[in-house]
């Protein structure tokens, strides 16, 4: 069946950085875009960063460009996203998201992000 499993999340300092990891299965990774969403508390869920299936386009919201880099590697069917720079507007819990259309969209169960001193 489809997976899509995140990891990485934790708790981190203001300034610091993670490592978000999401592993897909049961579909042909190579074949969706991938991206990555997130959550804050009380608010709607955003778009943070969006790969293309072959990995040759990227797009980031305003808010983490210059901060964030989303990447994928097909062979591991895993995309990834790094955050730098963290600050606690970015606590949210993390979703990772694979689309190739409208019926065909899968997410991820998420991971949380703490931005705290």
């Amino acid at each position: 069946q489809v997976q899509l499993v995140e990891s990485g999340g934790g708790l981190v300092q203001p300034g610091g950085s993670l490592r978000l990891s999401c592993a897909a299965s049961g579909f042909t990774f190579s074949a969706y875009a991938m991206s990555w969403y997130r959550q804050a508390p009380g608010k709607g869920r955003e778009l943070v960063a969006v790969i293309t299936s072959a990995g040759g386009i990227t797009n980031y919201a305003d808010s983490v460009k210059g901060r964030f880099t989303i990447s994928r590697d097909n062979a591991k069917n895993t995309v990834y996203l790094q955050m730098n720079s963290l600050k606690p507007d970015d606590t949210a819990v993390y979703y990772c998201k694979a689309a190739r259309s409208v019926a065909s969209t899968f997410w991820g169960q998420g991971t949380q992000v703490t931005v705290s001193s």
